[in-house]
């Protein structure tokens, strides 16, 4: 049963994510929001919104080591794991904007992240003020991208200006409306059993609640991201992919750990300190050569990423049985 339970949870999770996603983006569309705005904000909020429920969930249910295991092995399988996946199946040439804004912003808002649970708090935890600050500046980072884009189309951008109006007229409101309810109830029961039943299969098998939130929940609510990406290289639209996964990362720490934190601080242990936020900046770092090297992210490249997934997963794992 709890197997069974898990699995509705990881199923709910993603359908959930889907509607809340749809929902959003005919929102954003109808009050006239650009394409690049919707990718880096509702569409990886949505992505990242079952990260949310369940870290909120694991933190007030006395399980905070879920709520940080969640967010750094879902932000290093959102890089090494979904990207990866992503450019093995297309290629993609990535724009400009991931390399001098998004890039620098994730990589800005891990580092801050790995301060703040190392230093400033009473042991290692993130305070409820560290929670403030990472969401007001996430906040910032959103004014900037909306303000941005709205000075590109005032600049003569009519044609974008155009479409946006045209789709804002093909969006039933009523309907936006009702599916991102729909997916808000699918997060939260999705969130619940899974929560649940991962937290029995650790003590089951004599696992960490660390090690289950970095494996099986990080993979869990990382579906989202890994299917709005596969079918966005499908389509051959690659900034959405690597716009989506950079922006879902970003909303982790800032939105995730911060609202949680602000919720409730969200202590960190000596080991997730030491060994999973290093890798999670060191794959988030290796990203940016990666990216600059070639004219795209290409298979080999996507090999490369997948591959370091799973040696840091086999490691996780061998650690936690020993």
């Amino acid at each position: 049963m709890t197997y069974l339970f898990l699995i509705l949870g990881l199923a709910t999770l993603i359908v959930g994510g889907e509607f809340l996603v749809n929902g959003a983006v005919g929102i954003a569309k109808k009050f006239h929001i650009s394409t690049l705005v919707i990718g880096m904000t509702v569409i990886s909020f949505g992505t990242s919104a079952p990260e949310l429920i369940v870290s909120i969930k694991a933190a007030l249910s006395g399980s905070p080591e879920i709520s940080m295991g969640n967010v750094i092995g879902s932000n290093i399988a959102n890089i090494a794991l979904v990207l990866g996946i992503t450019v093995m199946i297309f290629p993609i040439v990535v724009d400009r904007n991931s390399k001098i804004l998004d890039w620098p912003m994730m990589m800005g808002a891990s580092i801050l992240f790995f301060v703040f649970a190392l230093f400033f708090g009473d042991g290692y935890q993130i305070e409820r003020w560290e929670g403030i600050v990472l969401f007001g500046l996430l906040l910032g980072f959103i004014y900037y991208l909306i303000s941005s884009s709205r000075k590109k189309t005032k600049n003569g951008l009519k044609e974008q200006e155009n479409l946006l109006n045209k789709k804002a007229e093909k969006v039933n409101v009523f309907k936006a409306i009702g599916s991102l309810l729909i997916g808000l109830v699918g997060l939260y029961f999705g969130a619940e059993w899974l929560l649940d039943s991962a937290v029995t299969l650790a003590t089951e098998f004599g696992m960490s609640k660390a090690t289950i939130g970095i494996t099986i929940i990080a993979f869990g609510t990382s579906v989202p991201e890994l299917v709005t990406s596969a079918v966005a290289a499908f389509k051959k639209e690659t900034d959405i992919s690597i716009g989506n996964l950079i922006g879902s990362n970003i909303f982790n720490i800032m939105a995730v750990i911060g609202i949680t934190a602000i919720v409730k601080p969200i202590p960190v242990t000596e080991d997730v300190i030491s060994y999973d936020m290093i890798w999670m900046l060191v794959i988030a770092l290796a990203l940016l050569p990666l990216m600059l090297i070639g004219k795209k992210l290409g298979r080999l490249k996507g090999f490369m990423l997948f591959s370091t997934y799973v040696v840091y997963i086999t490691l996780v794992v061998i650690a936690s049985q020993s």
